[in-house]
């Protein structure tokens, strides 16, 4: 019996404390959840017055901004003074006409020259290349010429019958003063002169045509017969053919020398604008190796053909080319003018252009110091003004000069805000 009341008071105390540990487990994992969810709240707490703290920066950058709204730039009077900034109110102004061709450089046919000898021989020297400069009269090669020697011969036997000549004259003369010899004799004598003196002025001449000067006669006797090719005009060796050893003759051109001072520019005229081209027009002349570099130059010639296929007309423009920047087969834009009849159009000038993002723009006054940069739709230009379609009116005032300066102002000022952001 007492074994019994043991036994069942050791199972009473078991499931008593069972259930008091089971408690208490319970309490933990209760008490675990909601110390977790204190803390998930304090978190979202936390981050909810970061976001807030956030913002409230944003903000109060946000609202200072030193450069005004995007696009402007402030610029006191004095500094647009000090900077060459000049403002202008915009005008409706007359454009003249242009009409743009492409063509292409060659040189000045007229001031071009190949040089050949006038007869044949051996080159046996040669001085000159390609590329150099050479004056008129310059010699350019040598050459050893039989048929210049046998014209030599033939001078110094002309020569030397004249000296016969002239003084069986002056002896005949004597002895007819004397009553010698016949006055008959004296004038056989006369006419034998006069025929040794015009053999002798005709190998002179054809020497020259040769190429030799009086100077190369002199003592041509005791050296050997070289005859010199000389260039017959100022400039530059463009083409070079001689090479010593080989045989020239006048069929074969040994040198081309260009005087590239003045250059001729052609270029197609549609048929369309025939009626606007004339000699003497003026045209201007820009090169994609001198983008910067416009140079003058004249209408000097129009073909009388049209081309079938192209309906166009070949014109010549020629172009000064003083500084050689003007090179033959090089590209080139034309631009010529026309006369400014047409109706008034609103106009700035090209500096007060500027490309901003992609976009070409006028820096326009809002207030005396600010200025806004507007974009604007172009048109034609011609004569250094350029037409403007929309996004400017008539009266509105505008850096005319001085908008590259206000561009620069514009993107420095963008860039410290962007670097200021950043940090």
């Amino acid at each position: 019996m007492n074994r019994k009341r043991g036994i069942i008071i050791g199972l009473v105390l078991a499931m008593a404390l069972g259930g008091g540990f089971f408690a208490y487990r319970s309490t933990q994992v209760t008490d675990g959840a909601g110390g977790h969810t204190g803390s998930k709240d304090a978190g979202h707490k936390e981050e909810k017055a970061g976001h807030d703290g956030e913002k409230g920066h944003g903000e109060e950058n946000g609202g200072h901004d030193g450069h005004g709204e995007e696009g402007r730039i402030s610029m006191a009077v004095e500094a647009q003074k000090q900077n060459g900034v000049v403002v202008a109110a915009a005008a409706a102004q007359r454009l003249a006409g242009v009409i743009s061709a492409t063509g292409k450089v060659e040189a000045n046919a007229d001031r071009t020259a190949h040089v050949s000898p006038r007869i044949s021989g051996k080159i046996v020297s040669v001085r000159a290349s390609l590329g150099d400069s050479v004056a008129a009269g310059q010699p350019l090669v040598t050459l050893d010429s039989v048929e210049l020697g046998e014209a030599l011969n033939r001078y110094h036997q002309s020569k030397t019958r004249l000296a016969l000549a002239q003084s069986n004259m002056d002896r005949i003369k004597a002895l007819v003063e004397k009553k010698i010899a016949a006055r008959k004799d004296i004038l056989q004598a006369e006419t034998d002169y006069t025929m040794a003196q015009t053999e002798l002025h005709t190998d002179e001449e054809r020497l020259a045509l040769y190429g030799v000067s009086a100077s190369d006669l002199t003592n041509a006797r005791h050296r050997k017969p070289l005859l010199p090719v000389r260039s017959p005009i100022g400039g530059v060796i463009t083409e070079k053919h001689a090479i010593v050893g080989e045989l020239a003759d006048p069929s074969k051109s040994l040198f081309t020398v260009a005087d590239l001072s003045s250059v001729w520019v052609m270029v197609d005229i549609n048929e369309k604008d025939l009626a606007k081209v004339h000699r003497g027009q003026s045209a201007t002349v820009t090169l994609g190796a001198f983008p910067d570099v416009k140079l003058k130059g004249r209408i000097t010639y129009i073909a009388d053909l049209v081309d079938v296929s192209t309906r166009t007309v070949k014109a010549r423009v020629e172009v000064p080319n003083p500084a050689r920047k003007l090179k033959p087969e090089m590209f080139a834009t034309v631009e010529l003018t026309l006369a400014a009849d047409a109706p008034p159009v609103l106009a700035v000038p090209e500096d007060a252009l500027q490309d901003l993002d992609g976009k070409k723009v006028v820096f326009v006054v809002e207030k005396d110091s600010v200025f806004a940069a507007r974009p604007v739709q172009i048109g034609r230009a011609a004569g250094g003004l350029v037409e403007i379609v929309s996004g400017l009116n008539e009266g509105e005032r505008y850096a005319v000069k001085g908008s590259f300066i206000l561009k620069s102002e514009l993107k420095k000022g963008e860039m410290t805000d962007e670097h200021g952001h950043g940090e």
